[in-house]
Protein backbone atom coordinates (compact mmCIF):
# COMPACT_ATOMS: atom_id res chain seq x y z
CA UNK A 1 0.00 0.00 0.00
CA UNK A 2 1.64 3.46 -0.72
CA UNK A 3 2.74 5.61 1.72
CA UNK A 4 -0.04 8.47 0.74
CA UNK A 5 -2.73 6.15 1.81
CA UNK A 6 -0.90 4.85 4.84
CA UNK A 7 -0.59 8.86 5.79
CA UNK A 8 -4.23 9.52 5.04
CA UNK A 9 -5.35 6.82 7.24
CA UNK A 10 -3.75 7.93 10.32
CA UNK A 11 -4.64 11.74 10.28
CA UNK A 12 -8.46 10.39 9.19
CA UNK A 13 -7.80 8.27 12.27
CA UNK A 14 -7.01 11.31 14.74
CA UNK A 15 -3.73 9.39 15.36
CA UNK A 16 -1.14 12.22 13.77
CA UNK A 17 0.35 13.91 17.06
CA UNK A 18 -1.61 12.13 19.59
CA UNK A 19 1.02 10.00 20.92
CA UNK A 20 4.32 10.55 22.19
CA UNK A 21 6.97 8.74 24.08
CA UNK A 22 8.95 8.33 27.60
CA UNK A 23 11.51 10.94 27.26
CA UNK A 24 14.86 11.12 29.88
CA UNK A 25 13.36 14.59 31.39
CA UNK A 26 10.22 12.85 32.28
CA UNK A 27 8.28 14.45 29.19
CA UNK A 28 6.38 11.82 27.12
CA UNK A 29 8.86 12.33 23.92
CA UNK A 30 0.49 -14.77 10.44
CA UNK A 31 -0.49 -17.77 9.10
CA UNK A 32 2.58 -20.39 9.13
CA UNK A 33 3.28 -22.32 6.29
CA UNK A 34 3.60 -26.28 6.40
CA UNK A 35 7.34 -26.14 6.98
CA UNK A 36 7.42 -24.49 9.79
CA UNK A 37 9.33 -25.05 13.24
CA UNK A 38 7.00 -27.24 15.46
CA UNK A 39 6.53 -26.17 18.95
CA UNK A 40 8.86 -27.77 21.51
CA UNK A 41 11.57 -28.33 19.03
CA UNK A 42 15.00 -26.58 19.15
CA UNK A 43 15.55 -22.99 18.07
CA UNK A 44 16.73 -23.38 14.33
CA UNK A 45 19.88 -21.91 13.57
CA UNK A 46 20.17 -19.47 10.79
CA UNK A 47 18.10 -20.37 7.68
CA UNK A 48 17.04 -18.76 4.59
CA UNK A 49 14.66 -15.46 4.26
CA UNK A 50 12.24 -17.97 3.35
CA UNK A 51 12.15 -19.59 6.37
CA UNK A 52 8.61 -19.53 8.78
CA UNK A 53 8.20 -20.14 12.51
CA UNK A 54 5.55 -21.74 14.13
CA UNK A 55 5.46 -20.04 17.61
CA UNK A 56 7.65 -16.82 18.83
CA UNK A 57 9.28 -19.43 21.23
CA UNK A 58 11.26 -20.61 17.84
CA UNK A 59 12.04 -17.32 16.81
CA UNK A 60 15.94 -17.17 17.08
CA UNK A 61 17.54 -14.99 19.77
CA UNK A 62 21.10 -13.55 20.24
CA UNK A 63 23.47 -10.49 20.84
CA UNK A 64 25.02 -8.76 17.91
CA UNK A 65 28.79 -8.32 17.69
CA UNK A 66 28.01 -4.74 19.32
CA UNK A 67 27.33 -6.33 22.82
CA UNK A 68 24.55 -4.35 23.39
CA UNK A 69 21.85 -5.33 20.79
CA UNK A 70 19.84 -8.25 21.31
CA UNK A 71 18.70 -9.77 18.01
CA UNK A 72 15.60 -11.75 17.58
CA UNK A 73 14.36 -13.74 14.48
CA UNK A 74 15.71 -15.08 11.31
CA UNK A 75 19.11 -14.08 10.83
CA UNK A 76 19.32 -13.88 7.63
CA UNK A 77 16.12 -11.59 7.16
CA UNK A 78 17.12 -8.56 5.00
CA UNK A 79 14.99 -6.14 6.68
CA UNK A 80 15.35 -4.86 10.61
CA UNK A 81 12.82 -3.03 13.37
CA UNK A 82 15.21 -1.76 15.54
CA UNK A 83 13.58 -1.13 18.80
CA UNK A 84 14.82 1.27 21.82
CA UNK A 85 12.74 -0.10 25.38
CA UNK A 86 12.98 1.12 28.50
CA UNK A 87 11.36 -1.79 30.66
CA UNK A 88 9.40 0.90 33.15
CA UNK A 89 8.69 3.37 30.17
CA UNK A 90 4.23 3.30 29.87
CA UNK A 91 4.43 4.24 26.28
CA UNK A 92 6.67 0.94 25.77
CA UNK A 93 3.96 -1.11 27.20
CA UNK A 94 1.52 0.68 25.40
CA UNK A 95 3.70 -0.20 21.83
CA UNK A 96 3.69 -3.69 22.93
CA UNK A 97 0.39 -4.57 23.30
CA UNK A 98 -0.46 -2.88 19.90
CA UNK A 99 2.07 -2.43 17.11
CA UNK A 100 4.80 -5.02 18.49
CA UNK A 101 1.64 -7.68 18.43
CA UNK A 102 1.94 -6.49 14.46
CA UNK A 103 5.96 -6.95 14.31
CA UNK A 104 6.01 -10.75 15.91
CA UNK A 105 3.80 -11.59 13.15
CA UNK A 106 6.48 -10.45 10.17
CA UNK A 107 9.37 -11.91 12.86
CA UNK A 108 7.30 -15.51 12.70
CA UNK A 109 7.11 -14.91 8.34
CA UNK A 110 10.74 -14.70 8.21
CA UNK A 111 11.44 -11.92 6.06
CA UNK A 112 11.86 -9.03 9.07
CA UNK A 113 14.16 -9.64 12.11
CA UNK A 114 14.09 -7.30 15.55
CA UNK A 115 16.59 -6.06 17.16
CA UNK A 116 16.30 -4.21 21.30
CA UNK A 117 18.50 -2.10 22.63
CA UNK A 118 17.38 -1.26 26.11
CA UNK A 119 17.51 1.69 28.15
CA UNK A 120 17.50 2.50 31.69
CA UNK A 121 16.77 5.74 32.17
CA UNK A 122 13.44 5.94 33.96
CA UNK A 123 15.23 4.81 36.92
CA UNK A 124 16.56 8.24 37.45
CA UNK A 125 12.72 9.61 36.78
CA UNK A 126 10.86 7.32 39.03
CA UNK A 127 13.52 6.57 41.41
CA UNK A 128 14.89 3.33 42.23
CA UNK A 129 16.83 0.68 40.48
CA UNK A 130 13.88 -1.70 38.35
CA UNK A 131 14.94 -1.20 34.77
CA UNK A 132 18.64 -1.76 35.16
CA UNK A 133 17.20 -5.14 37.31
CA UNK A 134 14.96 -5.81 34.62
CA UNK A 135 17.31 -5.58 31.65
CA UNK A 136 19.77 -7.74 33.61
CA UNK A 137 16.95 -10.14 33.76
CA UNK A 138 16.30 -10.12 30.01
CA UNK A 139 19.88 -10.69 29.43
CA UNK A 140 19.66 -13.45 31.57
CA UNK A 141 17.11 -14.63 30.16
CA UNK A 142 18.72 -14.55 26.80
CA UNK A 143 21.17 -17.08 27.86
CA UNK A 144 18.64 -19.60 28.44
CA UNK A 145 16.71 -18.86 24.81
CA UNK A 146 14.04 -17.61 26.32
CA UNK A 147 14.61 -13.97 25.79
CA UNK A 148 11.35 -13.76 23.66
CA UNK A 149 8.86 -15.42 26.06
CA UNK A 150 10.31 -13.75 29.57
CA UNK A 151 10.50 -10.01 27.36
CA UNK A 152 6.51 -10.71 26.55
CA UNK A 153 5.88 -11.63 30.14
CA UNK A 154 7.64 -8.64 31.98
CA UNK A 155 5.55 -6.46 29.75
CA UNK A 156 2.40 -7.92 29.42
CA UNK A 157 2.75 -7.26 33.94
CA UNK A 158 4.36 -3.96 33.74
CA UNK A 159 1.26 -2.04 34.52
CA UNK A 160 0.47 -3.95 37.88
CA UNK A 161 3.91 -4.02 38.31
CA UNK A 162 4.76 -0.34 37.85
CA UNK A 163 1.90 0.19 40.83
CA UNK A 164 2.87 -2.49 43.20
CA UNK A 165 6.76 -2.16 43.95
CA UNK A 166 7.95 -2.42 40.26
CA UNK A 167 10.35 -4.91 39.01
CA UNK A 168 12.54 -6.35 42.30
CA UNK A 169 14.31 -8.69 42.23
CA UNK A 170 11.75 -10.92 43.90
CA UNK A 171 9.17 -9.48 41.23
CA UNK A 172 11.42 -10.72 38.39
CA UNK A 173 11.97 -13.82 39.32
CA UNK A 174 7.76 -14.61 40.22
CA UNK A 175 7.49 -13.42 36.72
CA UNK A 176 9.87 -15.77 35.45
CA UNK A 177 7.81 -18.73 36.31
CA UNK A 178 5.16 -17.88 33.86
CA UNK A 179 8.09 -18.99 31.27
CA UNK A 180 8.36 -22.72 31.39
CA UNK A 181 12.09 -23.37 31.80
CA UNK A 182 13.46 -20.20 32.70
CA UNK A 183 14.49 -20.83 36.13
CA UNK A 184 17.51 -23.12 37.44
CA UNK A 185 20.10 -21.99 39.90
CA UNK A 186 22.12 -19.81 37.15
CA UNK A 187 19.08 -17.93 35.92
CA UNK A 188 17.97 -16.92 39.57
CA UNK A 189 21.23 -16.11 40.60
CA UNK A 190 22.05 -13.79 37.57
CA UNK A 191 18.76 -11.83 38.69
CA UNK A 192 19.96 -11.58 42.31
CA UNK A 193 23.22 -10.80 41.82
CA UNK A 194 23.42 -8.44 38.87
CA UNK A 195 25.26 -10.43 36.76
CA UNK A 196 25.05 -8.67 33.39
CA UNK A 197 25.07 -4.97 35.21
CA UNK A 198 28.11 -4.44 32.85
CA UNK A 199 25.52 -5.06 30.02
CA UNK A 200 22.71 -2.68 31.72
CA UNK A 201 25.26 0.03 31.80
CA UNK A 202 26.45 -0.24 28.06
CA UNK A 203 23.00 -0.94 26.44
CA UNK A 204 22.32 2.75 28.34
CA UNK A 205 25.10 4.41 26.74
CA UNK A 206 24.36 2.53 23.41
CA UNK A 207 20.80 4.24 23.38
CA UNK A 208 22.24 7.58 24.54
CA UNK A 209 24.31 7.80 21.50
CA UNK A 210 21.51 7.24 19.36
CA UNK A 211 19.79 10.49 17.78
CA UNK A 212 20.60 14.18 17.96
CA UNK A 213 19.96 14.23 21.92
CA UNK A 214 22.70 13.23 24.07
CA UNK A 215 20.09 11.96 26.86
CA UNK A 216 18.74 9.42 23.78
CA UNK A 217 15.88 9.60 21.54
CA UNK A 218 13.15 8.76 23.94
CA UNK A 219 10.97 5.12 24.43
CA UNK A 220 10.10 3.86 22.19
CA UNK A 221 12.38 4.77 19.59
CA UNK A 222 11.48 2.57 16.18
CA UNK A 223 13.76 2.46 13.69
CA UNK A 224 12.76 0.50 10.39
CA UNK A 225 15.95 -0.68 8.18
CA UNK A 226 18.01 2.81 9.44
CA UNK A 227 14.72 5.29 8.93
CA UNK A 228 13.26 6.66 12.07
CA UNK A 229 9.87 6.48 12.44
CA UNK A 230 9.12 9.63 14.71
CA UNK A 231 7.56 12.80 14.19
CA UNK A 232 4.02 12.69 12.24
CA UNK A 233 4.60 9.11 11.47
CA UNK A 234 5.04 8.12 15.00
CA UNK A 235 1.45 6.75 15.65
CA UNK A 236 1.89 4.52 13.29
CA UNK A 237 3.92 2.30 15.66
CA UNK A 238 0.95 2.08 18.00
CA UNK A 239 -1.37 0.65 14.64
CA UNK A 240 -1.22 -2.70 14.05
CA UNK A 241 -2.87 -2.33 10.71
CA UNK A 242 -0.71 0.83 9.99
CA UNK A 243 2.50 -0.82 11.31
CA UNK A 244 2.50 -3.44 9.24
CA UNK A 245 1.72 -1.72 6.11
CA UNK A 246 4.63 0.94 6.79
CA UNK A 247 6.97 -2.25 7.44
CA UNK A 248 5.79 -4.57 4.89
CA UNK A 249 6.04 -1.38 2.63
CA UNK A 250 9.88 -0.56 3.78
CA UNK A 251 10.86 -4.03 3.28
CA UNK A 252 9.21 -4.70 -0.20
CA UNK A 253 10.34 -1.09 -1.79
CA UNK A 254 13.41 0.04 -0.14
CA UNK A 255 13.72 3.39 -1.92
CA UNK A 256 9.79 4.19 -0.47
CA UNK A 257 11.52 6.08 2.00
CA UNK A 258 13.10 8.93 0.24
CA UNK A 259 10.44 8.80 -2.82
CA UNK A 260 7.35 8.67 -0.26
CA UNK A 261 7.61 8.20 3.26
CA UNK A 262 10.08 10.86 4.12
CA UNK A 263 7.75 13.83 2.07
CA UNK A 264 5.14 13.07 4.01
CA UNK A 265 6.41 13.21 7.43
CA UNK A 266 7.64 16.28 6.28
CA UNK A 267 4.64 18.12 5.20
CA UNK A 268 2.77 16.59 8.09
CA UNK A 269 5.24 17.77 10.45
CA UNK A 270 5.66 21.16 9.00
CA UNK A 271 1.48 21.54 9.20
CA UNK A 272 1.93 20.60 12.41
CA UNK A 273 3.84 23.41 13.49
CA UNK A 274 2.30 25.61 11.78
CA UNK A 275 -0.91 24.71 13.64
Amino acid sequence: MKISTIGRAAVAAGLVGAVAGCAPGGTRAGETSPDAQQAGEARPAARPEAVRYASAAQLPEQTALDGTTIVVGNPAARSTVHLYEDPRCPVVEEYERTGAKSLEKLLLAGEIKAQYTFASFKDDRLEGDGSKRAVNALRAALEKDKFVEYHRVLFDHQTDVESSGGFTTQRLLQLADKVPGLRDETFDQAVRTMRYRPFVTASEKAYEHTGDDPRGPGTPTVVVNGHMIDGALYPANFDPRLFTLLVTDLHQRPHSWDKEYKPLKDKLDAQAADS
